[in-house]
């Protein structure tokens, strides 16, 4: 009997039976292994920390999609970096955006996640209006004029290919591809285990933008309890939204999803009082 333990926090440990290996190899960035789990059924990780798995990536995905686009309630392009499995990608082009950019670093990741991932992917990268790019995230936002209405982060952990989307110079770049109006959403690690990286991001956020937060909800394979997303812009305030606009825009999207509405939007809002006071610290 194999088991991938993830070694993400040196103290604690989880491990996940790999009743079925699919793939179990190295990219010229990171080691790649998808296999499958009784319970969670497809399982991606990188490097050997778990990244997304068939039974709860609605979760993150829907989270990190539906919540910036509904709050902006008028988005024609989005860029996404990261997100090579092609979640994000697939609940993106759920609504009727003109355009969805995605910048992936590793080739590889994408090329297995169309393979062995359908149930994640769906048809998002065959979708006319996706652009995928292989290539750097951080260069591509240096380089790139373009400007996006919503930018989605979904890195991996600050270690690794990742570590560059944690900083401030990075989040600099994201403010100047963003439309008057547009907002830029993060991952930003579980709390309870990585406060320091939301108190990092938090600090890079209030340097560079005028409007920043961070709103929160459970992915049960990111142990430790709720995930910190954040959020920043110049001119939306997310904390701020009108409910009943929020009702009306959920409405006419038609969407199914399996956990995002707008009473889930509303109440990933709730910052931890312990939190709150960090924030409010800026410590």
């Amino acid at each position: 009997m194999k088991w991938l333990v993830e070694e993400l926090y040196a103290p604690i440990h989880q491990a996940l039976r790999i009743d079925v290996s699919i793939h179990h190899g190295r990219s010229d960035f990171q080691q790649i292994d998808i296999f499958e789990n009784a319970v969670l059924g497809k399982v991606l990780a990188l490097d050997g920390v778990i990244q997304t798995t068939e039974r709860d990536e609605h979760v993150y995905h829907e989270m990190l999609t539906h919540v910036p686009i509904m709050a902006h309630g008028a988005v024609k392009h989005v860029l996404i970096i990261g997100g090579g499995d092609g979640g994000m990608l697939e609940e993106v082009l759920k609504h009727p955006v003109e355009s969805a950019t995605m910048v992936e670093i590793d080739g590889e990741v994408v090329s297995l996640s169309r393979q062995h991932l359908p149930s994640i992917c769906g048809q998002a990268f065959d979708d006319p209006r996706a652009d995928v790019i292989i290539g750097d995230g951080a260069a591509f936002m240096r380089e790139s004029d373009k400007r996006f209405d919503v930018i989605i982060v979904d890195s991996s952990d600050p270690i690794g290919p990742a570590e560059v989307l944690f900083r401030q110079e990075f989040y600099a770049a994201c403010r100047a591809r963003l439309t008057p109006g547009g907002v830029l959403v993060t991952q930003n690690g579980v709390v309870f285990y990585q406060q320091d990286e939301v108190l990092g991001t938090h600090r890079c956020f209030r340097n560079v933008f005028q409007k920043h937060g961070f709103y929160f909800a459970a992915v049960p394979m990111y142990v430790g309890g709720n995930m910190a997303f954040g959020w920043a812009s110049d001119a939306l305030d997310l904390l701020a939204i009108d409910r009943d606009a929020l009702n009306g825009r959920w409405e006419k999207a038609g969407i199914t999803t399996d956990y995002y509405n707008p009473d889930i939007h509303a109440a990933s809002m709730a910052c931890p009082s312990a939190l709150k006071r960090r924030l409010e610290q800026g410590v």
